[in-house]
């Protein structure tokens, strides 16, 4: 069974990147509208805070937990915006330190969890570990909103090696969420790291294949630019549909973002 620090170590480290982005900022500047749709920073920050605090029911207190997923099934389509409309009209000061504490509570929790622990979820339960790849991977996105708000180019860093594993694995998720067949054979996946180093997954005579920048294929998954921006390259039909309907995250197929130069 994997060992669940390094990701949760990584994760600490992503949230503590975009501490550092946030900390200073002026109320106007946390007003400032990200590539979301109607969000601020204070709407990213905020649902941060918020699924945070739903992580640690799920660990913590199953029953309380449970509530929450009844109050997400009796509002589907708004539940998520209204735990950040909520958080984001708090003063700036307040929000930051409810996302501080709550991170620091889903992070004892999850290094405390018994070996091979599984705790429920808004879809299927979850591991410890993937637990705090999850976390990782929106601390990441919903950071790469707020980078580009304040127009600041973050540096990426090889903790992307979690977002792309976790990508790799909603693969057939993604099919099916969209109602399409699950491609029967394995792709062969093969992206670049930030380091330089080479990531690769599935078979190396696959004869579905997809190559590129990690970094393009984390923006992809966590459909945080569109796919004509990225230098990502697809052989075969099923990996090039692959690459129009990726996700990494649960629920719905997500708009995704407009091709630079379309609007929105």
């Amino acid at each position: 069974m994997a060992d669940p620090t390094p990701v949760i170590d990584d994760l600490r480290a992503e949230s503590e990147e975009l501490d550092r982005l946030v900390a200073e900022l002026s109320p106007e500047q946390w007003a400032l509208a990200t590539p979301a749709p109607g969000w601020t920073i204070a709407h990213q920050i905020a649902h941060l805070a918020w699924t945070d605090h739903s992580s640690v029911l799920a660990v913590t207190d199953r029953e309380a937990f449970s509530r929450e997923v009844e109050k997400a099934l009796a509002a589907p389509g708004d539940f998520v915006d209204n735990g950040a409309e909520e958080g984001a009209g708090k003063p700036p000061e307040r929000l930051l330190a409810d996302w501080r504490a709550g991170r620091e509570a889903l992070e004892e929790a999850l290094r405390a969890a018994p070996e091979g622990a599984r705790f429920p979820w808004y879809g299927p339960p979850m591991s410890t570990a993937s637990m705090a790849t999850a976390r990782l991977m929106e601390t990441w996105a919903h950071g790469m909103d707020v980078a580009d708000a304040l127009g600041v180019k973050r540096t990426p860093t090889d903790r992307l090696r979690h977002i792309v594993r976790l990508g790799v694995r909603t693969r057939d998720f993604a099919f099916g969420v969209h109602g399409l067949p699950v491609p029967f054979e394995e792709f062969r996946v093969e992206l670049t790291a930030p380091s330089g180093e080479l990531w690769t997954f599935g078979p190396e005579d696959g004869d579905e294949r997809v190559t590129g920048p990690a970094l393009d294929f984390c923006l992809l998954v966590t459909q945080r630019a569109h796919r004509a921006d990225l230098a990502l390259e697809a052989v075969g039909p099923d990996a090039d549909r692959w690459l129009n309907i990726a996700q990494a995250f649960a629920g719905p197929p997500g708009a995704g973002r407009p091709q630079k130069g379309e609007g929105a």
